[in-house]
């Protein structure tokens, strides 16, 4: 049995072809016309990966990207949007989205985010960033610790409410203090996108939701730093 897509979208021809590649390339699929039923069929099927468009009837994409977080559902979400307005993309995004995408879109490149995200699912945690990392309950600076069995980062001695991509964020920055990650490279290492060329706002986003859990001042970040120009590092 294939990877199970869950493709909510309102416009029934585009589901159809989205039906038709994601089939294509080995996936099953699962489809809903409206909100509530995209909803419902996330919640009980329990699919791999969620395309998920914005403007649906009954209920917006973005309650039930919501909800579904809300619910404690870890599923990857792509937005599907014809929107090119920012605030749409970074809501989206801060309610638990892992990426947007947006009409018209190719198919490669839909299909390439959908590979890597489920790819990203099915590693464990700790198999999740390629390069080596510190050693389970090792001291990340002096006040940040990982424990790599549990997928969890404790800042001063206290457990952090992270979702699996700002885990995976933070675990990578952490384990090479010091070096300069463009976002681009992030994307790649992080996001799991093979030379991604492509927008690159959601690290901006993650970043900036990472720091509200882990800095003592967001504003004023010491675990989380950007180096103006380059990109963002670890450093105590």
């Amino acid at each position: 049995m294939g990877k199970k897509v869950l493709i909510v979208e309102d416009e029934q021809s585009i589901v159809d072809i989205l039906s038709f590649n994601l089939t294509r390339e080995g996936y099953d699929t699962l489809e809903a016309l409206d909100g509530p039923t995209g909803l419902q069929l996330a919640l009980e099927q329990n699919p791999d990966l969620v395309l998920l468009d914005l403007m649906l009837p009954g209920m917006s994409g973005f309650d039930v990207c919501q909800k579904l977080r809300q619910a404690g559902s870890m599923v990857p979400i792509v937005m599907l949007t014809a929107r090119e307005e920012e605030d749409d993309k970074v809501r989206g995004l801060e309610l638990g989205a892992d990426d947007y995408i947006t009409k018209p879109f190719k198919n490669r490149e839909l299909m390439a985010r959908v590979k890597a995200n489920i790819r990203r699912m099915g590693m464990a945690a700790p198999a999740a960033v390629p390069a080596p990392a510190p050693e389970e309950g090792a001291p990340l600076g002096q006040r940040v610790q990982v424990d790599e069995e549990r997928a969890t980062i404790f800042k001063d001695g206290a457990s952090l409410d992270l979702t699996q991509r700002e885990y995976d964020l933070i675990r990578f920055l952490a384990a090479r203090p010091g070096k300069i990650f463009s976002r681009e490279a992030l994307m790649e290492h992080v996001w799991n996108y093979e030379g991604y060329v492509g927008d690159v706002r959601a690290v901006d986003v993650a970043i900036r939701r990472l720091r509200e859990k882990i800095e003592d001042d967001p504003a004023s970040p010491v675990f989380i730093k950007t180096k103006r120009g380059m990109g963002y590092y670890f450093g105590e």
